[in-house]
């Protein structure tokens, strides 16, 4: 028998001081049994960074023909493909002929910084990518069934919250 997703239940309220965005949101979203507890909160802090309301979260693991995250116009075109993790150069490529703006955010201290030292030069050629690390530290700790989250954006920096934690993450663009 196949393990299946954990359904988890998230309610977010994002102050984005550096786009003006402010609205509440509720989620639900699965989590790949695959999927780390750390790369779960990595996806969410992905939709908080570039939250509206078309943004939506995919298939994303389950699926090697849709990103973690994307927005759709109205007429289905991909206006943002947002993808985690060391991507694959050819996924990249694809990525950018079939959206208007990519962006990718690298999670992993050492293997994001090998990662990027292998694709810099290769990745400078498309002009609709863009590429970001994450650093967030031991923020799986808020990962549970129902979680209620408080986020404030500013200068690049996200305070994210719930009634027990805090947590400060840094957002550095590397292209």
């Amino acid at each position: 028998m196949a393990i299946s997703s954990t359904i988890n239940k998230v309610s977010i309220n994002i102050a984005d001081m550096d786009r003006h965005y402010y609205q509440s949101h509720e989620l639900t979203v699965a989590q790949h049994p695959s999927e780390t507890d750390f790369r779960f909160l990595i996806r969410l802090v992905a939709f908080m960074i570039n939250a509206s309301d078309s943004l939506s979260f995919t298939k994303g693991m389950a699926s090697d023909d849709e990103p973690d995250l994307w927005q759709r116009s109205l007429t289905n075109d991909i206006e943002l493909w947002i993808d985690l993790g060391q991507v694959d150069e050819k996924r990249i490529r694809k990525a950018c002929g079939r959206a208007d703006q990519v962006i990718i955010y690298t999670y992993h201290d050492g293997k994001s910084k090998v990662w990027w030292q292998q694709q810099q030069e290769k990745l400078q050629r498309f002009s609709n990518l863009s590429v970001y690390h994450i650093k967030a530290e031991n923020i799986e700790t808020l990962v549970q069934r129902a979680m209620q989250l408080q986020c404030n954006i500013q200068d690049n920096e996200i305070y994210l919250s719930d009634d027990n934690s805090n947590f400060e993450i840094n957002v550095i663009k590397l292209k």
